[in-house]
């Protein structure tokens, strides 16, 4: 949280508060500025109130953009919405949890160890971007998020895997498995980790409902990478 207490929550669900105390907002205001965090550079009027409403005709898009930005101007005695070279940005006092989380998971990436408090990462990492909101607008920045979770859990996965920490490895690639269960690095890790633990059939059990997933879903194998994996540990 920033030192004067404005923080803009994304993750899960949208909330901003102040000291502590939430600040209810209008629809339009939380969308704004969900917005504007999520383009950290700033917005140009004219394109925010394009995306935010697409379907009103150009006046009356920009009549509700005032509106929200009349609401969601300030947080408490701080202004939260600033206007930079004709732009609308988020003011930088206002911390967002995107911003926060999306750092850590980028050091867990480049990191050569697990963070210290990797529970309290993981548990953020389920989080999705604001979900159940229908905006377009948003569907690649939740593409771009989910990417970077996933990349993230995978990777604390493997450095807890190497380590012997091979519960808390499981409960995080389980995580990334459940974000996108079609995708394979996040199972393979699974397998891996059975393997490692000397569970050699509950490893060839995981395998073969990833199997069955992938042939009823998109009537494909798993890669012989992940075959080899398990045939290995079969004639081992």
């Amino acid at each position: 949280m920033s030192s004067n207490g404005v923080y803009l929550e994304l993750l899960g669900a949208f909330e901003l508060s102040y000291a502590g105390c939430r600040i209810p907002l209008p629809s339009g205001a939380q969308r704004l500025l969900a917005l504007l965090a999520v383009h950290t550079a700033g917005v140009y009027r004219g394109a925010a109130a394009e995306l935010l409403w697409p379907d009103c005709v150009p006046s009356r898009a920009s009549a509700n953009l005032r509106t929200a930005l009349c609401h969601g101007r300030r947080a408490g005695p701080v202004t939260a919405v600033e206007c930079v070279d004709r732009r609308l940005r988020l003011a930088p006092v206002v911390a967002v949890d995107l911003h926060c989380v999306r750092g850590a998971a980028q050091r867990s990436v480049t990191d050569g160890a697990p963070p210290a408090e990797h529970e309290d990462l993981v548990a953020r990492l389920r989080d999705e971007l604001l979900p159940h909101w229908p905006d377009e607008w948003l569907v690649l920045e939740r593409e771009r998020w989910d990417q970077l979770r996933l990349h993230a859990l995978e990777a604390l996965a493997e450095r807890l895997r190497r380590e012997g920490e091979y519960l808390d490895a499981f409960q995080t690639a389980l995580t990334a498995s459940q974000i996108d269960p079609i995708r394979e690095t996040a199972q393979r890790i699974l397998v891996e980790i059975l393997l490692a633990e000397g569970n050699r059939a509950c490893a060839v059990k995981r395998y073969q409902e990833y199997r069955r997933l992938l042939r009823r879903e998109l009537a494909v194998e798993p890669s012989p990478l992940m075959t080899r994996l398990v045939q290995d540990a079969i004639s081992a």
